[in-house]
């Protein structure tokens, strides 16, 4: 786990989008320069890439990023990138049949409230930042827990289909660290 802020132009969650030759993907991390990724460059395929339970072949981003992330990481890491052209990796077909992901967990988008986070933080001794629970989507302005029953979320151009509830129903109470996690035991 890390704390990193990544940056993408705008026009990049329009699903016709295409790079132009001066886009590249942002990286922030505490403690290390910014890194720049080019979209438009041209890449190595990297065979025997695995995340999750899936393993196939990835673009690789180049040895900068490789040098920045070993270095953040603390041990040999490289950014890569799904190779959509020979790659298939489907969604499980028991909630959302004939979708296909990539390096995503289960799904690629993660929907909390701020509602939600503070109806839980209500029940806690010692609050929890909405990182704890890392959601990519944080909404506002509705009752706690709703994002539960959604069914559909429209965000700008961008439709979303709630397919299932998160599996982490379990959260360990844990303090994020630019090394890692540090374990504090469960919430109640």
């Amino acid at each position: 786990m890390a704390l990193m802020e990544v940056e993408l132009p705008p026009a990049a969650f329009d699903e016709d989008w295409q790079p132009a030759p001066h886009s590249c993907l942002v990286i922030r991390a505490p403690g290390m320069d910014t890194l720049k990724v080019p979209l438009a460059a041209e890449h190595t395929t990297l065979d025997d890439v695995s995340v999750w339970e899936w393993s196939g072949s990835a673009y690789d981003e180049g040895a900068e990023a490789a040098e920045w992330l070993s270095a953040y990481f603390g041990k040999p890491s490289r950014l890569v990138r799904f190779k959509e052209e020979s790659e298939i990796r489907p969604t499980n077909p028991k909630y959302a049949q004939g979708y296909k992901i990539t390096f995503t967990d289960c799904f690629p988008f993660l929907i909390a409230s701020q509602g939600s986070l503070d109806a839980q933080n209500d029940l806690l001794k010692e609050h929890v930042p909405i990182n704890r629970f890392r959601p990519n989507i944080l909404v506002d302005g509705c009752h706690p827990y709703a994002e539960d029953l959604w069914k559909t979320i429209k965000i700008n151009k961008l439709t979303f289909d709630g397919v299932k509830l998160c599996d982490r129903y379990k959260l360990h109470k844990q303090q994020a660290k630019v090394s890692g996690w540090v374990r504090a035991g469960l919430l109640r």
